[in-house]
């Protein structure tokens, strides 16, 4: 079966047509990319101190003097508002004795280090250092704390450790054009959780990054959404696959009773099941109708979206680390952080999104929480995904394996590393 897509001439700001293809040839990806420590050590110099990153929300640090600490590697960077609205960005380090100055989220008027009283000012600059005359040497010469490089899109905060980063929209590009539809600056935060995964953050990103593996992980989801009609698309370094949703896959025979997820989303929408005269494979568009004839009345602005984007999973990656399964509703946000010394671990940040209707009260903000491998659930689909990737890692370990063997419904894959062997080579 072949899913109804959207023609060429239908309205849509988000592009929808398929991307060009490069040929980034059949060679196997070597393990060592997941395994090695000194490839760990490579990725740190050579990738994530050149890129931008995932900060945290313009939500999370919404007046002056609010902060937010976020991790990546062996850095804590901090990010705060400033007086001005703009926010500013600094490595959470005292210049005192190295102590860390901040932890999580809060409120300061000044960030003072608790080991010695050193102080600065929302700008990193020095306030006060305790009996300075005591220091022969004088104050460290530099202003302050050493700043990083911040900007903002769509409603979260982006950093880099390169001062000589390229512009935040130039690195995203095409991304803002793709995404800037779903404006998620309407979007507030209902779950924000770390689990500290036993695999590399590849690993995980791969995981993500193709719909092969749900005939195997995911069975259940073959009456969900269409595994094989998966268009995907590469873009310069970030990729993305738009996966049909409310339908069933080639896979599996078609039934005459709704599958109980697709029911479960058109309840959602507020279309009845029970009323639904059609076949299964009817439903996906008959729900994207509906979602359009009735958004609107029901406090939803889905104006700026194509009709597919009323149904299924836009699903971005944006390099090296963000995994965006991006619907009308709500975004499911992945971020795929390394731990600083072990290929063979990470931190996976799982954060969620809703549209809020027009007049509906905001929810109150979620509480961080962090946890070990299995401690906890984060869902059906996401917990066979974690129980298989230590399985994963393990094997990729072996002498017996050389490296990654990746078809055609893995182009994503290959395409990633195509872009992570642009900055840390072969």
């Amino acid at each position: 079966m072949t899913v109804e897509r959207i023609k060429p001439d239908d309205f849509t700001k988000t592009p929808a047509a398929p991307a060009p293809r490069p040929n980034f040839g059949s060679a196997m990806i070597p393990k060592e990319r997941y395994t090695s420590a000194d490839y760990l050590r490579l990725e740190w110099e050579r990738m994530w101190t050149k890129v931008w990153l995932l900060g945290c929300r313009l939500h999370d640090i919404p007046e002056p003097g609010d902060y937010h600490v976020t991790t990546i590697g062996k850095e804590e960077i901090l990010l705060v508002r400033q007086k001005d609205g703009g926010v500013a960005g600094f490595y959470n380090v005292c210049l005192h004795r190295g102590n860390r100055i901040m932890a999580g989220s809060g409120h300061a008027e000044t960030f003072k280090c608790q080991y010695h009283f050193w102080e600065y000012g929302l700008n990193g600059d020095f306030v006060n250092i305790p009996d300075l005359e005591s220091f022969p040497q004088g104050a460290p010469p530099c202003k302050g704390l050493r700043a990083v490089k911040v900007d903002t899109w769509n409603s979260f905060v982006w950093f880099s450790l390169n001062p000589e980063a390229e512009p935040l929209r130039d690195y995203l590009d095409p991304m803002p054009e793709h995404l800037d539809p779903y404006h998620f600056d309407r979007m507030v935060k209902v779950m924000d959780v770390t689990a500290e995964w036993d695999c590399n953050w590849k690993t995980s990103v791969d995981a993500f990054n193709e719909a092969y593996h749900v005939q195997g992980i995911h069975p259940e989801l073959l009456y969900f959404i269409d595994d094989r009609d998966v268009q995907i698309d590469l873009y310069g370094r970030h990729n993305r696959y738009l996966v049909p949703f409310a339908t069933i896959s080639e896979r599996v025979t078609e039934t005459t009773e709704i599958p109980h997820l697709i029911k479960h989303v058109m309840k959602e929408a507020g279309m009845d099941p029970a009323r639904f005269d059609g076949r299964v494979t009817e439903v996906r568009k008959a729900l994207q109708a509906f979602k359009r004839a009735n958004g609107a009345a029901m406090g939803l602005d889905y104006s700026d979206l194509n009709d597919d984007q009323l149904t299924d999973d836009y699903h971005y990656n944006i390099f090296p680390n963000l995994t965006l399964n991006t619907h009308a509703d709500d975004l499911m946000l992945f971020r795929q952080r390394p731990h600083p010394t072990d290929p063979n671990k990470m931190f996976f940040d799982v954060m969620m999104f809703k549209l809020l209707k027009d007049g509906e009260e905001v929810p109150p903000k979620p509480r961080h929480e962090q946890f070990r491998h299995g401690e906890r659930s984060l869902g059906l689909v996401i917990d066979q995904d974690a129980y298989n990737l230590p399985g994963v890692q393990a094997g990729m370990n072996s002498d017996s394996f050389p490296g990654l063997w990746i078809g055609d419904q893995e182009l994503r894959i290959r395409h990633f590393h195509h872009v992570l062997e642009s900055y840390v080579g072969e």
